[in-house]
């Protein structure tokens, strides 16, 4: 029993290593190697990069005054215009003040009319003799005195109305209204935050790109600005996983390397019409790449060492050179992007390449006959090697 599941699991153990992608080839035992030339094809990858989600305007409400609130206009999540009040904070006493101030102005301009008066009956008296100079310019200043005082009773008086029109806490934009930790009867001050208005018809999405991409997006003519116009639309991953319906734009890209990350700052707009994206929220951004002319190859046909990746390519007199490579960092799981160390019309081997070394001379077969080979082999063994131990 025990030789008869030896010989069985021998006889699936090299099919399996016929046929799977770990680098082992079947013992034809006549040095051949399946070879293939480089081709291009077309090719989408995509890049994904962490993001944050705000609002294209995030305002933070704070009092211009300190005083107890006395109303709450708005609730939390409730959309608001520009202009909107949202607290009313104690005002009697900033009231009072205007009335003062309102009564100092009534008084001023009471002077100043009587000024004018005696200003105008001095230019008659002078002008028939009856007064000098001096008493003239007497009643000049008396008047020009009056003006300056009304001048600044009113800008006091608009200095107090406008303490006034602090105590009615406005929204300067329109938006959607945030956390409201403050209630009616709390003490605020000017540095407290009442709440936050996010303004989210349109989102700006936060994510940084490595110091090494920032720089090959901004090579060429135009520079920074023309890479973010060239900059292709891109996709939004929510949080659940889910991709939003609309797609983004890339309007800016930060001009300074951040020293901790080593990284660069880039903005992506999005239309919010349905306010499903909400400030705060994260994310994840996803930029597509298409290429017509790309070179895609089996990773069963590229070896690893030391971070490096290698093929064998095959040469004229047969034999075979041990080549290093360049791939992309994104791949899905089965293929290589090669960004250099191949061309198309390279002709490499795509199996077997555990068994080779630099410099061994190869018979070069195409891939179809090496699988045709792999399946007269499987199927040898199956109908005598593995049914016969079976028999045994």
């Amino acid at each position: 029993m025990k030789k008869r599941m030896f010989l069985v699991m021998t006889a699936a153990s090299l099919i399996l290593s016929s046929c799977g992608g770990g680098g082992g080839r079947p013992q034809f035992g006549d040095n051949e190697y399946p070879v293939t030339t480089v081709g291009t094809q077309s090719s989408e990858t995509q890049t994904t990069y962490p993001a944050t989600i705000k609002g294209v305007q995030d305002v933070q409400i704070s009092p211009k005054v300190a005083g107890f609130i006395t109303q709450v206009n708005v609730k939390e999540g409730q959309t608001v215009s520009a202009g909107q009040v949202l607290f009313v904070i104690d005002n009697v006493t900033y009231q009072a003040q205007v009335r003062q101030a309102q009564a100092s102005v009534n008084t001023a301009k009471a002077s100043l009319n009587t000024a004018k008066l005696s200003y105008e009956n001095a230019q008659k008296l002078h002008e028939n003799g009856v007064i000098g100079d001096f008493e003239l310019q007497q009643a000049t200043n008396q008047y020009e005195q009056a003006k300056a005082t009304v001048a600044q009773a009113e800008a006091l008086l608009a200095s107090n109305k406008e303490m006034l029109s602090y105590c009615y806490v406005k929204s300067p934009a329109a938006g959607v209204v945030g956390t409201l930790p403050y209630k009616v009867g709390a003490l605020v001050n000017t540095g407290n935050v009442l709440t936050t208005v996010s303004n989210n018809s349109s989102m700006e999405v936060y994510f940084s790109v490595t110091e090494k991409d920032a720089l090959e997006m901004s090579k060429g003519e135009g520079g920074q600005n023309a890479a973010v116009s060239k900059f292709p639309p891109v996709k939004l991953k929510l949080a659940d996983g889910t991709l939003y319906n609309l797609d983004g734009t890339v309007t800016k890209m930060s001009g300074v390397i951040d020293a901790a990350t080593g990284s660069v700052q880039m903005i992506a707009l999005f239309q919010n019409p349905q306010r499903v994206l909400k400030s705060g929220g994260s994310g994840a951004i996803v930029i597509p790449h298409s290429n017509s002319s790309a070179i895609i190859i089996p990773q069963s046909a590229v070896s690893e060492v030391q971070n490096k990746k290698f093929v064998y390519l095959l040469g004229a007199d047969n034999k075979v050179k041990y080549s290093e490579i360049q791939v992309a960092p994104q791949n899905d799981g089965m293929n290589y992007m090669v960004t250099a160390g191949l061309k198309a019309g390279d002709k490499y081997v795509t199996n077997g390449i555990t068994k080779l070394s630099d410099g061994m001379e190869i018979v070069p077969i195409t891939p179809e006959r090496y699988q045709q080979k792999i399946d007269e082999q499987a199927k040898a063994m199956t109908a005598g090697d593995i049914v016969g131990a079976m028999k045994k």
